[in-house]
C-alpha cells in the first residue's frame, strides 16, 4: 500500500514559495556561509530545487547535484539553466549513491536527512565517496534538546510526514553523523526563524571522514 504524502508535483512547485520568507532572512546568508570555503570535488546529497546552487563558490571544480524525487529534479534543472552553473544533476538518493569511493572532497546536505529513509545507512554512503580527509557540510533541522517539544515532535511526526514529503522532525541527525564515522568539527544550534516551533531548532556544522 503507498505512503499517504502531499503529491510531488505539487511540493516541488510550491516548496520554493514556501520558504522564499525563511531563506531571505536566514535560510541563504547561513548557506552562503557555510559553502563560501568549497574546493574541489563537491556532491550536494538532496539537493532538491536548487537552494545551494547560487552559494557554490567558483573554486568548486566539479559539483554533482543528487536528487531522486523527479518533480524536484525538473525544478532544480531549471535553476541551473537560469544561473548558467555547469553541475551534473543525478537521480539518486543517500542510501545508494552512484559513484566510486572516495570521489569527493566534500559533501553537503541541507535539509535533507530529515527525509531520507534510513539516514545511518545514508550517512555511511556519504562518508564512502569521500576521499580520507574530505568535509561534510550540514544544515539539518533535528530533535529538540527540550523535553516537552520533543514529544510534541515525535507526536506530530505522523502528520508531518504526510506534509513535508517524509520529512522526520525528531531525528537526532548529529548523533547519526558521528555513528556514521565522522569526526565533528564545529556544530553550532540555531533556532529558525518564521516555522514552527516543531522543527525550528537545527544544526549547522561540518565533520571530515578520518
Amino acid at each position: 500500500m503507498p505512503t499517504l504524502m502531499v503529491p510531488g508535483r505539487f511540493f516541488a512547485a510550491t516548496y520554493d514559495k514556501m520558504n522564499a520568507a525563511v531563506e531571505e532572512e536566514f535560510g541563504g546568508p547561513r548557506r552562503r556561509e557555510l559553502l563560501a570555503d568549497l574546493e574541489g570535488a563537491v556532491v550536494e546529497i538532496g539537493a532538491g530545487t536548487g537552494a545551494n546552487v547560487e552559494h557554490y563558490p567558483p573554486a568548486v571544480s566539479r559539483l554533482v547535484l543528487t536528487e531522486p524525487d523527479k518533480h524536484m529534479r525538473a525544478k532544480l534543472e531549471e535553476k541551473l539553466d537560469a544561473s548558467g552553473r555547469a553541475a551534473e544533476v543525478v537521480g539518486a538518493g543517500a542510501q545508494s549513491l552512484p559513484f566510486e569511493d572516495g570521489t569527493f572532497d566534500a559533501a553537503v546536505v541541507t535539509l535533507v536527512l530529515c527525509t531520507v529513509p534510513d539516514p545511518a545507512a545514508g550517512v555511511r554512503e556519504i562518508r564512502r565517496v569521500l576521499r580520507p580527509g574530505g568535509r561534510l557540510l550540514f544544515v539539518e533541522h533535528v530533535r529538540s534538546e527540550h523535553a516537552r517539544t520533543a514529544r510534541v515532535q515525535d507526536l506530530i511526526r505522523p502528520l508531518w510526514n504526510v506534509v513535508g514529503r517524509g520529512c522526520h522532525p525528531n531525528r537526532d541527525t548529529l548523533a547519526t553523523i558521528r555513528g556514521a564515522g565522522f569526526e565533528v568539527d564545529d556544530v553550532e544550534r540555531v533556532i529558525v526563524p518564521k516555522i514552527p516551533s516543531f522543527v525550528h531548532e537545527a544544526i549547522i556544522g561540518s565533520a571530515h571522514r578520518p
